[in-house]
This record gives C-alpha cells, sequence and structure tokens, in this order.
C-alpha cells in the first residue's frame, strides 16, 4: 500500500468520527474504525518491515482530524487553547492506539483487540479525572443526537456506548477479514450473527426501554431565561450590571404565573466580581432588588450565576488558588446563587474548570504560570473551586443539582448531585463565548445523556441559546433559537429514584482499567522475555 493510500485512510477515519459530532446519526460511529483498523493490521501483517512508530503517526494524523473538525470552535473562546486542546488530545488518543497496536504485534489471537478495547476506556475514565479534563469527545457522547438508541445510558453511562462502538467496529473488521480472505459460509455465520445481535439486541431493549418509560408526576412549574448578553461586547459597571438586573426581570416577569417554582438565569449572569463579595451577600443590591421582584410571586425561588469572590484573613487560611492584591488574600469563583423564599441565599462554586481559561492545571508545579491563564468572564488566574458537589434546597424540600456550563459533560460527577438527593437538574451556562458554531449544539445534546443517566429532568438556561426542558427520556424540549433574547416556562417533573449507573458510577471503566494494567503487565513482561532471548 502507497503511502498516500495510508493518510487517505487516516484521514478518512477522522472525517467519520466526526460526523456524529456535526448532527448525523450516532450508528455511523460504527464503522468510523474501520479505515484505522486496515492500517493496524497492515502494520501487524507486516511488522519485521515496519517498526510500530509507523503506525503511531497514522494514528495521530486520524485524531488531529476528528478532533480539529469536531472543535475547531473553540478559537473564538481561545486560539492558543483551541491548538493546545486539539494537539494535546491527539498526540493522547494516538499514543493509546500506538500502545494496543504493540500489543497486537506481541499478543495471539484476539487478545491485541481486547486491549484496544481497554486501553481505549482506560484513557476516557483517565480524561475526566485528570488536571487537563477534556471528555468532550468520549465515544459514547456520539448518541447524544439519538436518544432513543442508548437509554441503557442509566446502567451503563457513556462507558457503554464507548464499549459498543468498539466492539462494533472490531466485529465489522474482522467478519471483512474473513469475507475478503474468502473463508466460507460456515465461518461467516458465527461473527454475522454476533454482529447482528450485537446491534440489534442494545437497540431493541432502549427502543422498550423509551417507549414504556413514565415519569413519576411531582411537577414542577419552571421559568427559564436567556438574556443573550453578547459575552464579547458587554460592560462590567455598576450601571452595566443594573441593565443585566432589569434585562433578566423583565424577561423573566413575562413568563412567571401564580404557580412558579422556579426562576433560573445563565451561568455568569452578573459578570463583575467586585459587586459579589460572599462574605457580604446579605448586604448585596442585586440581591435585595432580586428579593423585592420575588416578594411579587406566591412560591417562586431564583437560581442564577455570577461572579464572585471571598476574601480570607490571611495567606496561611487561603488555598492554592487564592491570589493576592493590595494586601488583600481572596478567591475568584464562577457560581451559582440560589435565593429561597427565606431570603437566605445559598452558594456553589463550579468545580469542573475549563483548561487554560478558568484553571492553570498542575497548580503546584506550574501556578507560576497563571497570569498566562486567559482572562475570560472578568477573571484569570486559577479559579476556586468546592471539594465535592452540592444541591440547593428549596422552601418544599425539594433539592437542585446546579450544573454550571462544562461540569454537563461530566457524567459521573453530575450523579454526585444525585447521590446527595437532587431531584432535579439545572443547567446553567454562557454558550456565547463559541459564536452560532457546532459548539454550542454539542454541548446542548451532552445534556440529554445527563437526564438519561440519572433520570432526572432538566431545565437549561443558557445566555446566548439554546435554552430548554429535557424530560427523563432525554427529549429536548421547548428549545429556544440562537442569539434570540426570551423566556421559556415549562413543567417539568422531580424524581427521587436511582439508577444503576448513578448507584455504582462508572465500574466499567474501573474493570477496564485493571483489565488494562493486567495487559500491560503481560506486554512487558513479553517484551523482556523477548530482549532477553535476543543478548
Amino acid at each position: 500500500m502507497k503511502r498516500i493510500h495510508r493518510l487517505f485512510l487516516s484521514i478518512l477515519t477522522g472525517v467519520l468520527l466526526s460526523l456524529a459530532w456535526l448532527g448525523l446519526p450516532g450508528w455511523t460511529l460504527f464503522f468510523a474504525f474501520l479505515p484505522l483498523l486496515y492500517l493496524d493490521n497492515f502494520f501487524v501483517e507486516r511488522k519485521t518491515k515496519f517498526r510500530g512508530v509507523s503506525f503511531w503517526g497514522h494514528t495521530f494524523l486520524a485524531f488531529f482530524t476528528w478532533n480539529s473538525i469536531t472543535t475547531w470552535w473553540i478559537f473564538f473562546a481561545t486560539p492558543l487553547g483551541m491548538a493546545l486542546a486539539i494537539i494535546t488530545n491527539s498526540l493522547l488518543m494516538s499514543v493509546v492506539w500506538w500502545i494496543a497496536h504493540t500489543a497486537r504485534r506481541n499478543f495471539k489471537g484476539n487478545l491485541g483487540f481486547l486491549a484496544l478495547v481497554v486501553f481505549w476506556i482506560t484513557f476516557e475514565y483517565f480524561h475526566y479525572h485528570w488536571d487537563i479534563e477534556w471528555p468532550w469527545l468520549t465515544l459514547g457522547n456520539g448518541f447524544a443526537n439519538n436518544i432513543k438508541l442508548i437509554q441503557w445510558y442509566e446502567f451503563t453511562g457513556t462507558t457503554g456506548g464507548t464499549l459498543w462502538v468498539l466492539f462494533v467496529n472490531i466485529l465489522l473488521f474482522t467478519t471483512a477479514i474473513l469475507y475478503f480472505k474468502k473463508t466460507g459460509i460456515r465461518k461467516m455465520i458465527l461473527p454475522v450473527s454476533a454482529l447482528f445481535l450485537l446491534i440489534a439486541i442494545p437497540s431493541i431493549i432502549s427502543f422498550t426501554i423509551y417507549n414504556n418509560y413514565t415519569e413519576t408526576e411531582n411537577p414542577k412549574q419552571v421559568v427559564v431565561v436567556q438574556p443573550n448578553i453578547d459575552p464579547y461586547s458587554e460592560k462590567y459597571d455598576a450601571e452595566a450590571e443594573q441593565q443585566k438586573l432589569e434585562k433578566f426581570v423583565s424577561l423573566a416577569s413575562s413568563k412567571v404565573t401564580t404557580e412558579t417554582d422556579f426562576i433560573i438565569g445563565p451561568e455568569t449572569l452578573f459578570e463583575n466580581p467586585r459587586f459579589w463579595n460572599e462574605n457580604e451577600l446579605n448586604g448585596n443590591i442585586a440581591l435585595q432588588q432580586l428579593g423585592g421582584f420575588m416578594n411579587l410571586t406566591p412560591k417562586a425561588e431564583l437560581v442564577f450565576g455570577v461572579s464572585s469572590f471571598k476574601p480570607y484573613p490571611d495567606e496561611k487560611s487561603a488555598p492554592l488558588t487564592a491570589r493576592k492584591s493590595n494586601s488583600m488574600v481572596y478567591d475568584m469563583f464562577n457560581t451559582a446563587i440560589f435565593l429561597g423564599r427565606n431570603g437566605q441565599p445559598q452558594v456553589y462554586h463550579k468545580s469542573k474548570l475549563v483548561v487554560g481559561v478558568e484553571k492553570m492545571p498542575f497548580g503546584k508545579a506550574l501556578g507560576f504560570l497563571g497570569d498566562m491563564v486567559i482572562n475570560i468572564g472578568g477573571t484569570s488566574n486559577t479559579l476556586g473551586v468546592q471539594n465535592e458537589p452540592t444541591n440547593f434546597v428549596s422552601a418544599d424540600s425539594t433539592q437542585v443539582a446546579p450544573v454550571i456550563c462544562y461540569e454537563s459533560v461530566f457524567g459521573a460527577y453530575v450523579t454526585q448531585y444525585v447521590q446527595k438527593g437532587a431531584n432535579l437538574i439545572f443547567i446553567i451556562t454562557n454558550d456565547g463565548w463559541w459564536r452560532n458554531t457546532p459548539g454550542y449544539k454539542q454541548h446542548l445534546s451532552f445534556a440529554s445523556l445527563r437526564a438519561i443517566e440519572t433520570r432526572r429532568s432538566i431545565a437549561r438556561s443558557a445566555n446566548t441559546g439554546i435554552s430548554c426542558f429535557i424530560n427523563q427520556r432525554g427529549d429536548i424540549l421547548q428549545a429556544t433559537e440562537w442569539w434570540i433574547p426570551t423566556a421559556i416556562a415549562g413543567t417539568i417533573h422531580a424524581n427521587n429514584k436511582i439508577t444503576f449507573y448513578v448507584k455504582h458510577g462508572d465500574y466499567m471503566a474501573r474493570v477496564g482499567l485493571f483489565m488494562s494494567i493486567l495487559l500491560l503487565a503481560n506486554l512487558l513482561a513479553l517484551k523482556v522475555m523477548k530482549r532477553n532471548r535476543l543478548s
């Protein structure tokens, strides 16, 4: 095979992997890896002629293509961050496939394919938990626009979707190899049957769950406000903050009734942290005005986002993320505030931060680079976080999960709210940084996955769209248009049942991690034995 043909196959894999993130059906992922698997097999069969690193270059090209096509829109928020995200993620993905390729060169039978599967899900699990988290391209996310196919995510989370994609690709590839080798119909019966069942059984189970799922009726009336404030042109002075408040109240008032339970505003509705000292919230003028607005409704409670700060007595009592200015030691936060009927605000700090925008990774080692973090939303340097997610508690004891923007991409993180009693999920976000690109559409679709995994209804307030309601099956309801100031009112149902995934988390990924350790140890042992024989 000529080099040009190999490069074409690499790029083809990247293009095919991108389709599901560009709005095409998720089942396109079932054959997306076939060109790369063909290349893998090509180099395995010629391992005496080509070194393993030859295959690595092709995998990097494939994943660079995928990352570039699907996440180029990060450019509008941070060009440098886009470049680093695409290159780093492509490098990590290609290394995973290169190690799996090495396993294929050394293991007999299908053990090499098993290594590919467990190495990949270990990589995805790792990508959820280290300091440069970027699970946007988790393979299981590719079905976010095809919720009728993946209702069983309530048992597996997105890891189940990743396994589905990998197993179908591998089985389809091995079946094709048997066909082209003309092994005969008898030897084809088993793999073809297995492939059919692997696709059909999960699909049938999912359609059955979808068509028979009934929400327990516990209605909550919610108003979602989409103020449509341009993050690239907004001002942060006192007058501008007052105008934002008045716009929010005006839009909310157009939909609020005597039955409204919650009113939701977006992330960083108020962006100037100087006006949001967390040690003095009871005297905050904006909160007092919002409290006056609430007095016009019999039971409505508010959830909205602000940029806030919290001063500390001294440096010893301050965390690593704190900064110092004019002898003041303080932390900056991306904050959700809940204003209940008792007038006492509840606070939650966003804790899954965007690398390069809201935090400097590996703070202990790279803290001196903090000033290089991109300035977005009126803050720079690494933002503060809290140790674990917490829920807001309403006057009638309903618990609400305040999920801020990027946190909605982390399935296991969202389950922690539910484990602590969350009956509803409110996602507040500002997707305007990405302009009118696939980015905000992808972000919206991931919310449906969280609804299925937790079986929690979701109300989503996005500053510049798309705002909506999502039921417990993952259906998106009353979706607003992009870049239109508006408000919507709807009914969502609180739920207190716990799904298998919420209870057990990413158990499949943990099993994959254990198997990866065993296979890597086996691979290293084989390499050492081979080296000893040659010496």
